[in-house]
């Protein structure tokens, strides 16, 4: 009997005819998409992968804030996480939360790497990096923070490619600066063969330190004359303290340069005051002078030396009465009168 059809099944197929060769000549050999064992070849065939390396390093990093953070550090949020194809984003966290709690939280997002960003007084932004859960962990002061959508960054880049990272040379000299470069190596360079990266290298992250701060900046590298133009986001980290654990433990470093936003807003605050409290002792100071008792200074006799008396005249005194002065008329006064008189007559008669 013969066998039924089934759809797809490989007893319905039909052998394929053998080629005719010559005695002599080798056997062919199999085709990209040919099965080894004499198979039927695939229909559909996949192609290779860019990168045909293998992804050892599973660096993921959370990027997530707290609530009240304004929108300049929404976008800037943003922008990291559009620059760092191995990041990973979560809701906002409420402020009333302790901050290990970040640890549960990379945990279950199966991250091993942290940046939050804590708001105060929704004027205030701190960053936090941190290795969780073991540590240690850096506390910085955002300032001058500029996006990607501004229009003073011209340059671009290819989504998803590997940036190079460029560290002052301070960050060798000093032990502190040492271990916040591993933190930042660990952190902002995107591993290879992530599968969401692009096997490209066409923009720079730098980190330099001036006026005991670090300055972020990221620079597009243009093929034709290799210099940089900047993409964006910029902003300058201001260290405040390293901690031993993740988001706590022991303070390895404590920067003594360190002011914070309150004292600085303080200071200022103390500095007009000064100048308006100057203002008003100036102000009573004169107003002490003006009131004073003049002294009374005794007569000079040499003031009348150069003085010379003036002759006196004799005085006149009138018996009769003044003639009265004549009032000269107007002779013009009647003809106006005249030319009043005559327009009046001309008026009725009209």
């Amino acid at each position: 009997a013969a066998a039924k059809r089934q759809r797809g099944a490989a007893a319905g197929a039909r052998p394929k005819k053998r080629v005719k060769r010559e005695p002599g000549a080798p056997e062919p050999a199999p085709g990209p998409g040919s099965a080894p064992g004499g198979a039927a070849p695939e229909e559909y065939s996949i192609p290779a992968p860019v990168s045909q390396g293998k992804w050892k390093n599973k660096e993921r990093v959370l990027i997530f804030s707290s609530r009240g953070i304004n929108f300049r550090t929404r976008h800037l949020m943003q922008d990291l996480r559009t620059l760092m194809p191995h990041s990973k984003a979560d809701t906002k966290m409420d402020r009333k939360d302790k901050l290990f709690v970040i640890n549960e939280v990379c945990e279950i997002k199966n991250c091993n790497k942290c940046i939050f960003f804590e708001a105060k007084k929704k004027q205030d932004l701190y960053m936090w990096l941190s290795n969780a859960p073991q540590g240690p962990s850096a506390k910085f002061l955002v300032q001058n923070i500029h996006t990607l959508a501004e229009l003073k960054m011209t340059g671009n880049c290819l989504r998803g490619s590997r940036p190079l990272l460029s560290f002052d040379p301070t960050f060798d000299k000093e032990p502190h600066y040492a271990l916040l470069k591993e933190l930042f190596i660990q952190i902002f360079s995107t591993p290879q063969y992530h599968p969401k990266s692009q096997p490209f290298v066409d923009h720079v992250f730098t980190f330099t330190i001036t006026d005991k701060r670090i300055w972020f900046r990221n620079y597009q590298i243009i093929e034709e004359d290799a210099s940089l133009v900047e993409i964006g986001p910029r902003f300058v980290l201001n260290l405040i303290k390293i901690f031993q654990g993740s988001f706590g433990g022991p303070t390895l470093y404590e920067n003594p340069y360190y002011q914070s936003p309150n004292m600085h807003r303080r200071l200022i605050r103390l500095s007009v005051a000064a100048k308006f409290r100057e203002k008003q002792q100036v102000k009573e100071a004169q107003k002490i002078k003006k009131n004073e008792t003049k002294m009374l200074v005794k007569d000079d006799f040499t003031e009348t030396v150069f003085e010379t008396p003036a002759e006196e005249k004799p005085v006149e005194v009138q018996l009769v009465k003044p003639e009265p002065k004549a009032t000269v008329k107007d002779k013009r006064k009647p003809r106006k009168t005249q030319r009043k008189k005559q327009k009046k007559l001309f008026r009725i008669e009209a």
